[in-house]
């Protein structure tokens, strides 16, 4: 494992991935969410506890790089972009669907759910892939 691709992978994603978060709930959902908010906490309760979901999200982004340099197979973009649809399919068809089993959720949040946390993974998995790229060992070299 290169250590210092790993790290700097890892920040980039953990950033990206608030940035996408923002993007997602704050401005492309927002109407849709407004529409359910009796289901959620009020905003200051939910901003209180903000805290909770960064270390969550520090922890995630932690994981998301390591378990693609564990499966690394050096192989660019298409890689993220594979490992990207996988974690997405893992990740956010079973959380949306399962969000909208337990909470009475419009269905067309739970949709937006999935859609939009697939491509995030999509665009996290790439930019990991072009980040973590270890240099080539030399054959016969220590």
């Amino acid at each position: 494992m290169n250590k210092k691709m790993f790290v700097t992978a890892f920040i980039v994603v953990f950033v990206l991935l608030e940035i996408l978060n923002y993007l997602i709930y704050y401005v492309i959902m927002m109407p849709t969410l407004e529409s359910a908010k009796n289901v959620f906490r009020t905003m200051d309760d939910m901003m209180s506890k903000m805290w909770i979901m960064y270390i969550a999200d520090v922890i995630w982004s932690f994981f998301f790089v390591f378990i693609f340099i564990k499966g690394y197979e050096r192989k660019g973009i298409g890689e993220g972009l594979r490992y990207g649809i996988y974690i997405g399919l893992f990740q956010s068809f079973i959380a949306a669907y399962a969000q909208y089993v337990v909470y009475p959720l419009p269905y067309s949040m739970a949709l937006q759910w999935f859609i939009y946390g697939l491509i995030q993974m999509i665009i996290l998995g790439i930019v990991t892939a072009l980040i973590y790229k270890p240099k080539i060992a030399v054959e016969g070299a220590a």
